[in-house]
């Protein structure tokens, strides 16, 4: 490289605009021991439709392991159920059930929202379903 010349970085190129930021609200800090008390497992999904009283709901069918459970998923207009049907997903397994529009969701998915729209978030290799996320 000629002296003086600035080394470009192989990101800093046209060929990769910049990105969009999103603002996000910082959370206040939690202690490690509620973190721990958060129940995170890995899911399949087993079966999977449309809500029948809501049209942005899915309803998912997921096994975590020793018990099969339904969630009641705001991810309708991102997702077909046809396409959710055997993924693996990463779900909160101990939230408190709670009654949304007329269905029973027993857990919550977690997903990231970028100014790409809604993704799932899930293992990055086949796992047993109920396996502990840490």
């Amino acid at each position: 490289m000629p002296h003086g010349a600035a080394a470009r970085s192989p990101l800093a190129s046209s060929n990769h605009p910049a990105k969009p930021e999103i603002a996000v609200e910082t959370k206040p800090t939690i202690s490690y021991a509620d973190f721990a008390r958060l129940d995170l497992r890995i899911a399949t999904v087993l079966e999977a439709r449309d809500h029948p009283n809501a049209d942005k709901l899915l309803l998912l069918k997921i096994d975590v392991g020793d018990q099969q459970k339904q969630i009641v998923a705001g991810i309708r207009g991102h997702y077909t159920p046809e396409a959710l049907v055997g993924r693996q997903i990463i779900v909160l397994n101990n939230l408190e059930p709670a009654l949304l529009r007329g269905e029973e969701s027993q857990g919550m998915l977690l997903a990231a929202t970028d100014a790409g729209g809604v993704v799932l978030l899930a293992p990055d290799r086949a796992c047993t379903p109920g396996a502990v996320v840490k």
